[in-house]
């Protein structure tokens, strides 16, 4: 039983939203930022890369990547390993956007502690912290221990008879 009742998850997801909106303003949709993001975090890596990384198709990605230069969000360049591909890296404009989103964010979370006492907020940050270190040392070892836990998780499945 999920004790949490995916709040976390639920309070991401309403951030998100209020992000999405203001990014949108700056002539950024959520599926652009996640390219940029990709890109940001991997400077140099091609659009195939990008596409392993966000499980997008080639055209897709090839229309954003496309998109986000003529905005002057990305920068190509040749590949000297490959001719055939260019690598791909965010310009100063994306990193300002990336501050940009941040202080959206910031602001956002600052808002909703803003009743909590600062005892309060100081135990939840270091809660929080624990429980986000925690996922991510998941995430750095390819969800092994989520993986193992949804494969013996069979109650989903249906009954065979």
């Amino acid at each position: 039983m999920d004790i949490t009742r995916r709040e976390i998850t639920k309070i991401a997801r309403e951030v998100s939203k209020f992000t999405v909106r203001t990014l949108r303003r700056e002539g950024v949709g959520p599926s652009e930022f996640d390219v940029i993001h990709v890109v940001r975090k991997n400077p140099g890596i091609t659009q195939a890369g990008v596409c392993k990384i966000l499980g997008l198709d080639k055209g897709a990605v090839a229309r954003e990547t496309a998109n986000l230069e003529a905005k002057g969000y990305l920068r190509r360049q040749s590949n000297p390993q490959d001719a055939r591909s260019q690598l791909l890296f965010a310009t100063e404009q994306a990193e300002r956007l990336k501050n940009s989103k941040a202080q959206v964010e910031a602001r956002f979370y600052e808002w909703l502690l803003g009743e909590l006492t600062e005892a309060e907020r100081q135990q939840f940050a270091r809660l929080l912290e624990q429980v986000y270190l925690k996922c991510k040392a998941e995430s750095k070892a390819d969800f092994v221990h989520m993986q193992t836990i949804m494969q013996g998780d069979k109650s989903d499945e249906p009954v065979k008879k």
